[in-house]
């Protein structure tokens, strides 16, 4: 797993053995048989914040980034999440976002009997006034970040950061629709196979059946093998067994 995917770390392993194998171990154990390598600088991240925390289960955030195509055009890729599951609840990719293309977004994913409270997102002008009203209409409150401060969004930060780390840093699209259709296929992958610390570890889609663990905990159960399928081209895989 560590040959295959280098982007990933002992925690990593360690969940999806967990969740896709049965095989319960400490990222401890696997951190000693992974091969030597040039691991990537841990980054410092600020946390947030006692609301967020207390009212996830009622909390959506969504916010823009950019990425850079092999023509050197900007492609914007918008993405809205729920807070408690972490799970990618629409992404889409446009060369031109305005006003009334986000309004499109949010109309697409949010409908009002969600159960949905809360709604984070900056202050950029795309999030136009017709925008804040729709949101209200379908009966969220709408919080705005303070003025350059990312960490007051900082699960959708992490998001984007995960996007970036995980898959746009060893991809060069060629044009918007490459774009979407990588994203695409990470969000599939990120909202059904990839274990999420924070969650327990778990994964977003509520549809996700672990597998009970193995009573010897580093053997397969008899009669099975894992099976594996590459994503984006072999740059993660996934697990399970078969």
């Amino acid at each position: 797993m560590a040959s295959n995917n280098p982007t990933w770390g002992e925690e990593r392993i360690a969940n999806e053995l967990l969740l896709k194998i049965g095989i319960q171990i400490s990222p401890r154990t696997v951190r000693r048989y992974m091969p030597a390598g040039p691991t990537r600088p841990k980054i410092p991240s600020k946390r947030w914040m006692t609301f967020v925390r207390n009212h996830a289960k009622a909390i959506i955030a969504a916010d823009f980034f950019v990425v850079v195509t092999a023509t050197f055009r900007f492609v914007y890729v918008f993405v809205v999440m729920e807070i408690e599951t972490r799970r990618i609840l629409h992404l889409n990719v446009t060369r031109h976002p305005t006003a009334e293309w986000t309004l499109q977004q949010f109309r697409e994913c949010v409908i009002g009997d969600e159960g949905y409270r809360f709604i984070v997102h900056d202050r950029d002008s795309i999030y136009s006034s017709q925008v804040d009203s729709l949101l209200r209409a379908s009966g969220l409150r709408v919080l705005k970040t303070p003025y350059r401060t990312p960490q007051a969004n900082a699960f959708c930060e992490r998001l984007i950061g995960s996007a970036r780390r995980e898959c746009l840093d060893f991809m060069i699209p060629i044009n918007e629709g490459h774009v979407r259709w990588i994203m695409k296929q990470w969000a599939v992958h990120y909202n059904k196979s990839r274990p999420h610390s924070s969650l327990g570890p778990g994964i977003p889609d509520p549809h996700f059946q672990k597998p009970e663990l193995q009573s010897k905990r580093h053997c397969l159960p008899k009669h099975h093998r894992v099976g594996v399928t590459p994503v984006l081209g072999g740059l993660h895989h996934e697990y399970r067994l078969q």
